[in-house]
């Protein structure tokens, strides 16, 4: 008999292609959920159910004969609505997938959530980690994948970083500029999710970050030598707060304000990896520089 399928839920996203394509490399077969199948636009060769994780539509049938998926879905940042909206929607997704895991059979669910220290106060990231905990209390075999900023050419934080550097000579930052954060490059992260589907015992909780642990302003200095750019001016304030910073965070960006408002809020919080991944997951992570050559070509 031929080995069961991997499932991807979100495989038309920016890490979801890049994990299809790696699983594919590695000989497993891989089966993805799609809303329209027709402009998935993924490999010859990936078995694509029409389905959505809210209606629970299609649901059912593409975890048969399943035992390890990749939960890669968040509505947060995207459309009209309130953070609460998104959260729901999140929560509502989480509780329906999660339970036709478990009647499914399935052993292994990987989520990727966001890396923040303990007590941040961002509703986006306290909205990935309930999904995180939705999702484990239906599948023991959860394992909640944390990352940091990813830097990757169709990341919006990485697109938010670029425009600024490129676009203002000066800004007016909060304190967030000098939040530490441990960025990672798409690559990496693409790479470390793959090994968890072979890894043997993986923990509930998996941190990854990069080599190095910086703040936003060092990554914006880098980032404009990068682009052979003079660094813009960075004039701090004491009190500015995530709503105005993403007003003009969209004002000069291609990201949308919908997308903006989330991440921005979650500056606040440091992204640094605590505690190590186990042997063999993100062993020789990119530094930034290399991440950020890489993002650019």
């Amino acid at each position: 008999m031929s080995p069961p399928p991997i499932l991807v839920f979100g495989a038309t996203g920016s890490i979801g292609r890049r994990l299809v394509d790696l699983l594919r490399e590695r000989g497993h077969a891989v089966r993805a959920l799609a809303r329209n199948p027709d402009r998935a636009d993924l490999p010859e060769g990936v078995e694509v159910v029409r389905g959505d994780v809210l209606t629970g539509q299609g649901v059912e049938d593409a975890l048969a004969g399943v035992r390890c998926a990749y939960y890669l879905v968040h509505s947060m940042g995207r459309g009209s609505g309130s953070a609460d909206e998104f959260a729901d929607r999140d929560r509502q997704a989480a509780e329906l997938v999660g339970s036709a895991a478990a009647a499914a059979g399935v052993q292994r669910l990987v989520y990727l959530g966001g890396l923040e220290a303990e007590g941040a106060d961002s509703e986006h990231l306290r909205s990935r980690r309930e999904v995180a905990e939705i999702l484990a209390g239906h599948v023991p075999g959860t394992v909640h994948a944390r990352a940091a900023m990813v830097i990757g050419a169709d990341s919006a934080s990485f697109q938010m970083l670029e425009a600024l550097v490129r676009r203002l000579p000066a800004m007016i930052c909060p304190r967030w500029v000098d939040t530490r954060t441990q960025p990672i490059a798409m690559d990496d992260v693409v790479t470390a999710l793959a090994d968890l589907a072979d890894h043997p015992d993986p923990p509930g909780e998996v941190q990854l970050g990069g080599a190095e642990v910086i703040t936003y302003l060092e990554m914006m200095e880098r980032m404009a030598k990068a682009l052979d750019r003079r660094p813009p001016v960075v004039v701090r304030v004491p009190v500015l707060s995530p709503r105005l910073s993403s007003y003009w965070v969209t004002l000069i960006t291609p990201v949308e304000l919908g997308l903006v408002q989330p991440l921005v809020d979650g500056l606040s919080a440091e992204m640094v990896v605590t505690t190590p991944p186990p042997e063999g997951i993100n062993a020789h992570p990119m530094g930034f520089d290399d991440a950020v050559a890489a993002a650019l070509a």
